[in-house]
């Protein structure tokens, strides 16, 4: 049976009497375009620092806790691993691309490269959900964040393929059009354009007869395999999307730092992405993005304000854990749940759903 059979009559009408319905694009939305319309000009205010460290960085970070986002949000299956197939991806550019390791890189241009990455990185991320959709729950985090920890521990120990703690260097990026596509404003808007595609289909596939089918899978697997549904092939399938999200993340990040190592897909790391894509809003698309720039912002500045106070720089990353507890302590659903109870709050009574109708 095809994975969407049936996915609008079985699953539709629960979505919408679970919420309201939500027109796509939200192109009624006038903070939506003062945002983009600010990421289209960013060149033009900010210089190369900003541009890349802050911007292209949160860009990159987001759509790698998109991935993670869309399998927890929609599948309802917590994956640790999505940093692993962005790293996986990376490694593969470095290989089969050119690098300073020239006893190792194959040498192929970057437009067979990437794709090889892409292709690769997608079948180790399926193959990694295929074994992660036969547990459920802390098992199906358990495994994934095995499988992070067993990458990181063989590309730190292998110098045939991955040259070992040392990494890949030198990673060379594209030239073409006569365009150096690595310089700050040209790489900025490579990037700007892939994490909108990659909004835009998390958006439009949350909506497609897959994605609502998804849901029910999410909700209640029994019914939807009793209604007919293959549930498995559902979520390898899922897998297999978010796979393709976090590798092009990955590519994204070795033409980005122009080197790739173990420490870039350390356990901690997978971690990280766990923490922007949980306190920005594991339930929308735009959360994981919202979380990255907070990651970015505090990982950034918060280290020369410890030391400006006195402190060890190095605890930065209690700021980051104090955060991230009093994030979810306040709203389950991150920064964006937060920014939704207070619209609510901040609406006449009479709007509020259930408002101004007394019981007497």
């Amino acid at each position: 049976m095809s994975l969407a059979h049936d996915a609008r009559v079985a699953v539709r009408p629960a979505a919408q009497a679970e919420r309201p319905a939500r027109a796509w694009p939200e192109i009624d939305n006038p903070a939506a375009w003062i945002v983009g319309a600010i990421l289209l000009i960013m060149p033009l205010i900010a210089n190369g620092f900003f541009l890349i460290e802050i911007f292209a960085t949160t860009l990159i970070l987001g759509i790698m806790a998109l991935s993670l986002m869309f399998l927890a949000g929609y599948g309802g299956m917590v994956s640790l691993m999505q940093l692993t197939i962005a790293g996986f991806s990376a490694y593969m550019v470095a290989v089969f691309g050119v690098s300073g390791n020239a006893n190792i890189s194959l040498g192929w241009p970057w437009w067979l490269a990437v794709p090889m990455a892409l292709a690769l990185a997608t079948a180790f991320g399926t193959l990694g959900g295929a074994l992660a959709v036969r547990t459920e729950g802390i098992y199906t985090i358990m495994i994934t964040l095995a499988i992070g920890a067993a990458f990181y521990y063989f590309t730190n120990q292998n110098w045939a393929i991955f040259n070992g703690h040392t990494g890949i260097n030198t990673v060379a990026t594209p030239h073409f059009w006569g365009v150096n596509w690595r310089a700050d404003i040209p790489f900025y808007y490579v990037v700007l354009a892939v994490a909108a595609l990659c909004y835009f289909a998390v958006e439009y596939i949350s909506r497609a007869p897959f994605g609502l089918a998804l849901q029910g899978v999410r909700d209640n697997p029994r019914r939807m395999a009793a209604l007919g549904f293959n549930v498995n092939a559902h979520r390898i399938a899922a897998y297999a999307f978010a796979s393709f999200v976090a590798a092009l993340a990955g590519v994204l990040q070795v033409w980005n730092y122009r080197q790739i190592s173990p420490g870039s897909v350390s356990v901690g790391a997978c971690i990280d992405v766990l923490i922007i894509a949980v306190v920005g809003g594991i339930t929308r698309p735009i959360g994981p993005f919202i979380g990255a720039l907070i990651f970015v912002l505090l990982r950034t500045f918060a280290l020369d304000f410890l030391v400006r106070l006195g402190l060890d720089g190095n605890r930065f990353r209690l700021l980051i854990g104090l955060g991230f507890l009093a994030i979810v302590f306040w709203s389950s659903d991150g920064v964006v749940g937060l920014w939704q109870r207070w619209r609510q709050s901040q609406r006449p009574r009479a709007d509020r759903p259930g408002g101004g109708h007394g019981h007497g």
